[in-house]
């Protein structure tokens, strides 16, 4: 063997096993005996430090080349693919093209996959006509490289087209077409094409079933997910060594909700990722099981395995945000304080949504000032929050303090400020940001936006004009914005225009609960019992279930849930008790009535009464009051329901924030209510 060849044979060493400093000894070998300018050696040495991570270097041996060939330029693209640089590869490929040397099959898939991952879609499609062009289309590691590009662009119409005509199909084929599927959240089409590659006799590897998984994960399907489970078990696959397909597996049962299965395939295995952490705990908070959620972030937080990172953290702040858990919620803050990831201005965003969303406005505004490093979420995320507590006029300030700051507002921010305004009745401030947002063409109009605008128009009884503005907008109305129009119907009691708006919404969406429940409260507010029975009837006949109303308390750091009727806590009868003596008090001392007109009509009055008086929310005020919140010197009560808080609730917490000198904080699925004194802050509009 020559010299030339040992040093060849070497750098190729090098190259396999990632061993730079030999690499570098080899490259002196090189100069040495005078073969810097040998083509084959100087390619070796491109491969070799790009390899190796030392890109730069890579580039230097490129530029030095007196003579250069097709592997001299792909393999500098790729590593400059392989080391995150996919504008690279593209920029020394244009550059290529006037040199006079002809791309090859390997030039075309790097680049190829470099337009994949940068999502630019023009580019793959002007490299896809070249390889037409040099009658590289159909080689294999071309093709593949084309449908994948698609893919991952989101042109998964022409990945699939491409997919249909290739004459060979390999498995890296069919992984990128079920990937491309999967992603774009075709999970139908990615299950039907696993089981035929199957039944064509190719094997599925690792990605084929990780990517297979997350289309069960976002379909729900359990079943399937559950025999792909058990294939891997019976083909002898050792997930607890796999950890990728482990960490599909565990999501997959999440995310169909079956999580003592997650749990089971998680404790088997040997190496944990933080991924799999991440999802299991988030499964918990989703399932409200917090006790669980907190125990697995304790034992994330002392695994030597891992750091907690600022998607972790972040995401926990937001199942704490969406259940207002206070306390955990400013443990998690102070947490933050002290790991590096705590820094992210994902988790300052996420604390600062924590904050907002559990009633503690002068918290967020207190960290909001004191943090120099925001960004457009921020702002916006403050200008939802006041918007939600009925701040309106603090929205505008801190919308216009945003422009003031070069901080330019995007479609997000503006739809927090237009549904601040509505929530406070500023018409005229609301109709000024309307038209600025009109006249921004930086900025789309969405639906979304235009039903601020219904909303506070119906809010001000003006519903004719509401209904004028859905007709007239350019953009398609959507069921939201008809709901919006019809819920102002019901508030001002309008039954033609409710009527009509009703049921256009029963045609449109004919199966969704809540537009049944809307109509059928508007006849029943306005009398109309025989129209009332009617949809009433025609639900049940549906087959249709309204979504069960739930609120929640939190008292010495545990959570309480209640559903409407609910008697399983071992307190019920005290719940009760004390309730029944509060509503005694408001009734004397304040002339409160039972609102029963928020109850059925076909039951007894004496039910009705009895049936409001289970309702989740005042079930949760009574807990708080029999374990002694008061007593405590507890002067705020903190109460969350899912859904928005009926008439009769909210006349009773207002009564009682009067006769108790105690301050309610209630939080439903539209806003904040602030009782004190025996108003509210929403103003009776909600």
């Amino acid at each position: 063997m020559n010299e030339r060849q040992r040093l060849a044979n070497l750098l190729r060493n090098c190259s396999k096993n990632l061993l730079l400093d030999r690499g570098l000894q080899a490259h002196g070998s090189v100069l040495r005996k005078g073969l810097g300018f040998d083509l084959m050696l100087n390619n070796d040495l491109i491969d070799m430090y790009s390899k190796c991570g030392r890109v730069g270097m890579a580039r230097v041996v490129f530029d030095k080349m007196p003579e250069r060939n097709v592997v001299s330029w792909t393999a500098l693209m790729c590593g400059y693919l392989n080391n995150g640089n996919a504008k690279g590869s593209l920029s020394l490929f244009s550059v290529m093209g006037s040199s006079g040397i002809q791309p090859n099959e390997y030039t075309f898939s790097t680049n190829l996959k470099a337009s994949g991952l940068l999502g630019i879609a023009e580019n793959g499609m002007q490299i896809h006509n070249m390889c037409t062009k040099y009658g590289f289309e159909w080689v294999t590691v071309v093709s593949n490289a084309i449908l994948d590009m698609y893919a991952k662009c989101g042109r998964v119409r022409e990945a699939s087209r491409m997919f249909s005509v290739m004459p060979a199909k390999s498995l890296i084929t069919w992984n990128a077409m079920i990937a491309g599927y999967t992603v774009e959240g075709n999970g139908e089409r990615a299950l039907l094409l696993f089981r035929k590659m199957q039944e064509l006799g190719e094997v599925p590897d690792e990605y084929t079933i990780t990517s297979t998984l997350k289309a069960c994960s976002g379909l729900g399907a359990i079943r399937q997910g559950s025999q792909i489970h058990s294939s891997l078990i019976t083909r002898g696959f050792l997930c607890s060594v796999r950890t990728t397909i482990a960490g599909a597996l565990v999501d997959m049962y999440v995310k169909c909700r079956h999580l003592t299965e997650a749990q089971r395939v998680f404790d088997q295995v040997e190496q944990k990722n933080l991924i799999s952490w991440s999802v299991l705990i988030l499964g918990y908070a989703q399932e409200c099981n917090l006790t669980q959620a907190m125990d697995m972030f304790r034992q994330l937080r002392v695994s030597v395995c891992h750091q907690v990172d600022g998607f972790v953290l972040s995401s926990l702040m937001g199942a704490f945000a969406d259940f207002a858990l206070v306390e955990q919620g400013r443990q998690m803050h102070a947490l933050t304080t002290k790991i590096p990831s705590g820094l992210d201005i994902s988790v300052f965003n996420s604390i600062l949504d924590m904050y907002l969303k559990c009633g503690l406005t002068d918290d967020a505004e207190r960290l909001f000032n004191e943090n120099p490093v925001r960004n457009v979420i921020s702002w916006t995320i403050m200008i939802t929050g006041y918007g939600k507590h009925g701040l309106g006029k603090q929205a505008m300030h801190l919308f216009d303090q945003m422009q003031l700051e070069d901080i330019e507002p995007d479609g997000v921010t503006y739809l927090a400020v237009l549904s601040a305004c509505s929530h406070s009745g500023l018409i005229q401030e609301c109709q000024e940001y309307f038209s600025r947002l009109c006249r921004d063409k930086q900025i789309k109009q969405t639906v979304e936006h235009y039903a601020c605008m219904v909303d506070l128009l119906g809010r001000a009884g003006r519903l004719k004009e509401a209904k004028n503005m859905i007709h007239s907008m350019l953009l398609k109305p959507n069921i939201g914005i008809w709901q919006t129009l019809l819920s102002a119907c019901r508030v001002h009691g309008e039954v033609k225009i409710g009527q009509e708006v009703g049921e256009m919404l029963l045609k449109l969406d004919g199966e969704n609960p809540v537009n049944y429940v809307m109509l059928s409260n508007l006849y029943a507010d306005t009398g109309y019992w025989k129209e009332c029975e009617r949809i009433r009837e025609l639900f049940k006949r549906k087959g249709l279930k309204k979504e069960a109303g739930r609120s929640w308390v939190e008292i010495d750091k545990e959570v309480y849930f209640f559903y409407n009727g609910d008697e399983t806590h071992p307190l019920t009868k005290k719940i009760h008790q004390v309730l029944k003596e509060m509503e005694n008090r408001i009734k004397s001392e304040m002339g409160y009535v039972h609102g029963v007109r928020f109850t059925l009509h076909d039951v007894e009055e004496e039910s009705k009464e009895e049936s409001l008086r289970f309702h989740s929310e005042k079930l949760a005020i009574g807990l708080a009051l029999v374990c002694g919140e008061l007593e405590k010197g507890n002067r705020t009560i903190r109460i969350f329901k899912n859904l928005r808080v009926c008439g009769d609730c909210h006349a009773f917490i207002r009564g009682l924030s009067k006769v108790l000198e105690v301050v309610f904080l209630v939080r439903d699925a539209n806003r904040f209510h602030k009782f004190e004194d025996g108003l509210c802050s929403c103003g009776d509009y909600w």
